[in-house]
C-alpha cells in the first residue's frame, strides 16, 4: 500500500467519520480508518474561521443593526443613599 499523504483535504469534510465512505476513503490512502479519522479531526481543527465583517466606517453604520429595536438607552434616575452619613 502506498503511503498516505498528509494535509490532503478530504473529499467529503463534512461527512460522518465513521462508516463505509470513511473506511474506502481510508483504505484509498492506505491507512486504517481510525488513523484516517484522527488525521481529518486534526485538520479540521485548524481549518480557518469565518471571515469577520469589516469594521464600521462610523457610528451609524455601526449601530445599523439596532435600528428598529425600541431599545431605551436612558439612565435610571439617581435614588439616593439609604444611609445618612
Amino acid at each position: 500500500m502506498g503511503a498516505a499523504v498528509r494535509g490532503s483535504a478530504p473529499s467529503q469534510p463534512h461527512a460522518p467519520i465513521a462508516g463505509e465512505p470513511r473506511s474506502r476513503q481510508a483504505a484509498e490512502h492506505g491507512r486504517a480508518v481510525e488513523s484516517y479519522a484522527a488525521g481529518l479531526l486534526e485538520r479540521a481543527a485548524y481549518l480557518p474561521a469565518t471571515p469577520a465583517a469589516p469594521p464600521a466606517k462610523d457610528m451609524v453604520e455601526l449601530l445599523a443593526p439596532l435600528r428598529g429595536l425600541n431599545l431605551n438607552f436612558e439612565r435610571d434616575g439617581d435614588t439616593g443613599r439609604d444611609i445618612k452619613l
